[in-house]
């Protein structure tokens, strides 16, 4: 059927008889890109948003006349000869509130004259279901008739883990929010890892909505969600299409997708300054000696109070310990009590926005001014006043949250460690995907470090996770830093040889510059061995030792990465920069 199927020819006031069309959009299987069903989506002749008119019937109360319209209209204009299923959307609203029941629906698809099995009532996320079970109740005679159920826009709306675990749906579609950008995003990856998890409990078969680039594409399939739904495999249309774009079916061949990685741990950003502000007096700047003293005194847990201009402002800080001793001193409160407050202040406390993140603030740590430590900071939003911190809070917080990090991302090179690099070891090995284990390592790495100290040495780490980042495809070749000067590359380009050849050769280039004039004209350090004594040792370069693992191998990360390291060492032994081990 080539022209939209129009369900009124006239579009009166009443959104219960408006005319509109029906349109339909593939949804395709990622095992062997096969078209297997269709959703049917309502289209107004007058050119308005669906919504709208689905609006305007709600408000109206006719919201379920509506929907059981286009229930019949999209049979009715479906070519169910070519196969698939049907996916009509009905909301809970129009079952539960409106006048529509189960049994209208029933007869609404009834009226097609075909098997009810090849229809799925999709649930639409607009509404609040305060009564699941009784939502579960009514869809059951539908169930009973052979209709299958999805929940639509997981993750949007009001579709939420309750409805899913009531309704058990045998589809559920991850709204396009989760979907579009989920190649770069390693926040979307995460959820939907866990989604994938949670249908596999439930038996559910999940849809991904909103798909239009290959990389996301790509993703998708290595996750093993089944179904896809987007412009990258078709947009509605009034005629159904079965042909899956070639763009697409050419994925079928594709290597493993790199998976997106967080830069920092998602927590860092969660946590404010706001969060960790404690409400605490201050004082004015033309405050005495004496006015201090006695809010330090009905203060005792504060270690420090700040002072503040007439427009609350924050101009300093005033610590306790040190104000103590100063007022401690012989005759101090008779010769200094009337004294401004200011004379014992630091007029360069540390500031901090209510808004700014725990990340931005880990940057205090770094700063040569120490006296945070036992002053804490100020807290001020918009310049004004608020609150105050603790060092021992910020470094606690930052710490805790650097060390579990550090698990999964290099706190130095910010590649991902040692978790993720055993997970994408067994995803290459559990698809059957041919790749080679690069295990790169500096040599002579510490009498460098030793002599020119660690700031220039987490510089030369710093060039080896810049220099395989910069050869390494990003799409099919997985950078990660084990520790220390230890770096894993496992790469799925053809040319694998030549990029780990490139590798070297610029990083033993680059790294010259970190070493003193002196040093590259003589072409080694002087220095001391383990044992005390005198020694020379060449300039630090980077070796690879490299293990093929061929398609469809079978063996875990450990084997993997000590017949990696194991070429490593043969390397260096012989003295190559590159060496691939024979097995």
């Amino acid at each position: 059927m080539s022209a939209i199927a129009i369900a009124a020819v006239d579009d009166p006031a009443p959104a219960a008889s408006a005319a509109f069309g029906m349109v339909y959009q593939p949804i395709v299987r990622l095992q062997d890109h096969r078209v297997i069903a269709h959703e049917a989506l309502m289209r107004p002749v007058d050119g308005t948003s669906p919504l709208q008119l689905l609006d305007r019937a709600r408000a109206e109360g006719a919201l379920g006349e509506l929907e059981t319209r286009a229930v019949r209209a999209a049979a009715d204009g479906y070519d169910f000869a070519g196969g698939g299923l049907l996916l009509v959307n009905l909301s809970a609203h129009a079952i539960l509130g409106g006048t529509t029941r189960p049994q209208q629906v029933l007869e609404a698809l009834q009226a097609s004259g075909h098997d009810l099995r090849n229809f799925v009532v999709e649930i639409t996320e607009r509404d609040i279901v305060e009564d699941c079970a009784q939502l579960a109740h009514a869809i059951g005679y539908l169930r009973a008739a052979g209709v299958r159920v999805a929940l639509d826009d997981f993750g949007n709306g009001h579709s939420n883990f309750e409805l899913w675990h009531e309704l058990s749906p045998e589809f559920v579609k991850i709204d396009r929010f989760l979907v579009q950008g989920l190649a770069d995003s390693a926040g979307r990856l995460n959820i939907l890892k866990a989604l994938v998890q949670v249908a596999d409990g439930f038996g559910t078969e999940l849809i991904a909505e909103g798909v239009e680039r290959v990389e996301d594409l790509r993703v998708l399939r290595d996750l093993g969600i089944p179904l896809v739904q987007g412009y990258l495999l078709g947009r509605p249309a009034a005629t159904p299409s079965r042909d899956v774009p070639e763009a697409v079916r050419a994925t079928a061949g594709d290597k493993l997708q790199v998976w997106p990685r967080n830069d920092r741990p998602s927590a860092f950003r969660r946590i404010l300054a706001e969060h960790m502000l404690i409400e605490a007096p201050s004082i004015r700047d033309i405050a005495t000696n004496h006015e201090a003293e006695i809010l330090f005194r009905q203060n005792p847990q504060l270690t420090a109070i700040p002072v503040v201009d007439r427009h609350d402002l924050p101009v300093g800080l005033i610590n306790r310990r040190a104000f103590n001793e100063h007022m401690a001193a012989p005759f101090a409160r008779e010769l200094l009590g009337r004294k401004p407050c200011t004379m014992h202040m630091n007029a360069s406390p540390v500031l901090c926005d209510i808004r700014q993140s725990l990340d931005e603030m880990s940057q205090i740590l770094l700063g040569e001014d120490q006296r945070y430590l036992y002053d804490g900071f100020v807290i001020t939003d918009n310049g004004r006043y608020r609150g105050v911190g603790t060092g021992e809070a910020l470094v606690r917080r930052v710490t805790e949250l650097r060390i579990d990090a550090a698990r999964y991302a290099n706190p130095l090179t910010q590649l991902p460690g040692n978790i993720p690099i055993t997970e994408h070891v067994r995803r290459l090995v559990e698809t059957g995907q041919g790749f080679v284990a690069c295990y790169c390592d500096l040599n002579h790495f510490k009498p460098y470090n030793d002599q020119y100290g660690y700031f220039l040495g987490d510089r030369m780490i710093q060039l080896v996770a810049t220099t395989l980042l910069r050869h390494a495809d990003p799409r099919w070749d997985f950078v990660g830093h084990v520790g220390g000067d230890d770096f894993v590359m496992l790469m799925q380009s053809d040319d694998w040889m030549r990029r780990s050849e490139r590798v070297v050769g610029e990083f033993n280039a680059a790294a010259l510059a970190l070493f003193d004039p002196e040093d590259r004209a003589r072409g080694v350090l002087e220095g001391e061995d383990r044992s005390g004594r005198y020694a020379t040792f060449p300039l630090t370069t980077l070796t690879i030792g490299i293990v093929e693992v061929a398609p469809g191998e079978r063996g875990g990360a450990e084997d993997i990465a000590s017949s990696a390291a194991r070429a490593k060492r043969e390397a260096k032994r012989r003295g190559v920069p590159v060496h691939v081990l024979e097995r």
